[in-house]
């Protein structure tokens, strides 16, 4: 893996209503006595990408006190439009040399940590030796209700990611979702992330859509099935408080 040509970007400007707090990005939130975009910035950091971009919005100085001292560049979301507005902003500050981005989640990619650390660091070999445009990792949940659903065609191939919200009956019994990690190689989101389109029910721009544009595109993609990969988007106190079981766990 080169991982010098690697960057990461972490979404963590978002409001996380449902954490209840009207001070603190929910990302700041403590698990196992320490905020959670630390745990993601260390694993980083093990990874030993090339640059590590942080996308800050509400709350931001909760994010930066919490990262204080370590070594990452901040990307301002002013307007929360969604994980694929998050990303535009976030290319915004990418160094020179950088021809791959990981984009995680600030909340769940706590959990790619431990002994999960190994399936990222495989995602982006895979990416890296395919010279792939778009790679992402998707697991199963016995659960899923709330999470974006893979999308296969009749030979098994990933073609989408549909949101729960925009989802029909027969999508929402899919067991295979998205966790949020993804690896992009810049030249793809230079030449195509600008085609995301608002969604007419969120109003936001979803990075999921990407899968849809790489495919529509004959851009080479891959999505790697992780299994029953121990995960939990963290979203409300509760969900907080599994996910501190789970890292105990890896």
């Amino acid at each position: 893996m080169e991982s010098s040509k690697v960057g990461a970007i972490i979404l963590a400007g978002g409001r996380g209503k449902r954490m209840q707090s009207t001070t603190i990005n929910k990302t700041a939130s403590l698990l196992d006595n320490k905020p959670m975009i630390t745990h993601i910035v260390e694993f980083m950091q093990k990874l030993d990408v090339g640059q590590i971009i942080v996308v800050v919005g509400f709350a931001r100085d909760s994010v930066e006190r919490a990262l204080d001292g370590f070594d990452v560049t901040y990307a301002e979301q002013t307007e929360q439009l969604g994980t694929g507005h998050a990303v535009e902003v976030a290319m915004k500050s990418l160094q020179p040399g950088i021809e791959d981005v990981l984009v995680v989640y600030g909340d769940d990619a706590v959990l790619y940590n431990g002994k999960n650390s190994q399936i990222v660091a495989d995602l982006i070999e895979k990416h890296q030796s395919s010279k792939n445009a778009l790679t992402f990792l998707t697991i199963e949940q016995e659960n899923p209700f709330g999470l974006g659903r893979i999308v296969r065609d009749e030979n098994g191939e990933a073609v989408g990611i549909v949101e729960e919200k925009n989802a029909t009956d027969e999508q929402r019994k899919i067991t295979e979702i998205n966790p949020g990690c993804f690896v992009f190689s810049v030249e793809f989101l230079e030449k195509y992330l600008q085609n995301v389109e608002k969604n007419e029910l969120s109003g936001e721009y979803y990075l999921t859509d990407l899968v849809d544009i790489a495919r529509t595109n004959q851009q080479p993609m891959s999505a790697v099935n992780g299994g029953k990969l121990l995960w939990r988007g963290v979203n409300t106190p509760e969900e907080l408080t599994q996910a501190e079981n789970l890292l105990s766990q890896i």
